[in-house]
């Protein structure tokens, strides 16, 4: 038996009751504890008083630490230490997660060196985006009622071209707005034809205030588009629950970004809870696409959509809010005079 060592501690219990154990394979001297029979060399302890801690999270469940089970393009799959719990936790890498297409919008960012006035370009977006008048028939009413000669094709550069200002507008009004406390939010994606060629237009929207929280505007439907959505849509909060359509590619966005919260896959029309909220604006906005007969280029299919989203969120009435807007809803109060200051300061 091994003589007893006195001037060291056991890393696990701190006692001195230790035996000399033999030597490993490099030669170290080992020693084991009599009180917990814990095996341990001398380089061992020093070396786990200056190791550098990785920061991978803490099992939710049963707290105990956790190792990287595999590292994804978007994401890491952790898991728990323990074999009784095997948690598997995944956190996001929202550096890695490409932008939503709403996200890279472009266009001009002030009304300067505008041939014709304000309220002429603000009538001709209203006039296209909420009661879905053509660009021909908007130069007719010009001319008729204000006896201003105005192009079609000006009109149709017009509801392209300051989405930028309009988006910057919604980003004041929505700095600080949080939708977590929402029961639910509404994900799903609608086919859209640019030049002839299948799109998706994935979007996502509030139950309580009917407002759109993001859109995407992609050529698939694969996971990365996904993630891009869920991410964008995250700076509102985290709901209590995310319904979708039983599409695969929205398992992992849900479990990665959303992760508290509870994803609710639509079987059929006879569950409790369905998606015909979501369902009912993809009505709307192709009630509104059809008039176009499609869309020329990515970028103004893109630019366009974002236009028509903000007159969505902040202008249009819906008769199930009480004739307010899912901006007014969600708490937003601002009045037509404010906007127009925001216009006119552009």
């Amino acid at each position: 038996m091994c003589k007893l060592v006195n001037k060291i501690t056991c890393p696990r219990c701190h006692s001195h009751n230790l035996y000399r154990f033999g030597k490993d394979k490099a030669g170290n001297q080992k020693y084991q504890c009599k009180e917990c029979r814990r095996q341990f060399t001398l380089d061992d302890c020093s070396r786990k008083k200056n190791r550098i801690l990785r920061g991978y999270p803490r099992c939710p469940v049963c707290g105990s630490g956790t190792y990287l089970h595999h590292d994804y393009e978007y994401y890491s799959h952790f898991t728990c230490n323990s074999k009784k719990c095997n948690h598997s936790i995944y956190v996001a890498k929202p550096n890695k997660i490409q932008s939503a297409s709403c996200e890279l919008i472009k266009g001009k960012i002030d009304f300067k060196r505008m041939r014709f006035p304000l309220f002429l370009i603000i009538t001709a977006l209203n006039l296209y985006y909420l009661n879905g008048s053509s660009t021909r028939r908007m130069s007719q009413f010009f001319k008729l009622t204000y006896d201003i000669k105005v192009s079609h094709v000006t009109i149709a550069s017009w509801c392209k071209k300051f989405a930028p200002i309009f988006l910057n507008i919604a980003d004041r009004l929505t700095k600080n707005l949080d939708l977590g406390t929402s029961d639910e939010w509404h994900a799903d994606e609608t086919v859209v034809f640019i030049n002839g060629e299948k799109h998706y237009l994935w979007l996502i929207i509030d139950s309580e205030t009917r407002m759109v929280l993001g859109f995407n505007l992609s050529p698939s439907r694969d996971a990365s588009q996904a993630f891009a959505l869920f991410n964008s849509a995250s700076k509102f909060g985290c709901p209590s629950a995310i319904v979708t359509d039983r599409l695969g590619s929205y398992n992992l966005a849900t479990k990665t970004i959303f992760n508290t919260s509870r994803h609710i896959k639509v079987q059929s029309f006879k569950d409790d809870i369905s998606n015909n909220l979501i369902e009912a604006f993809n009505d709307t906005f192709k009630d509104w696409y059809k008039r176009k007969r499609g869309f020329k280029s990515f970028e103004s299919a893109n630019t366009l959509i974002a236009m028509f989203i903000f007159h969505y969120n902040f202008l249009r009435p819906h008769y199930a809010l009480n004739n307010l807007t899912p901006a007014q809803v969600a708490g937003i109060t601002v009045n037509e005079k404010d906007i127009s200051n925001w216009l006119l300061s552009a």
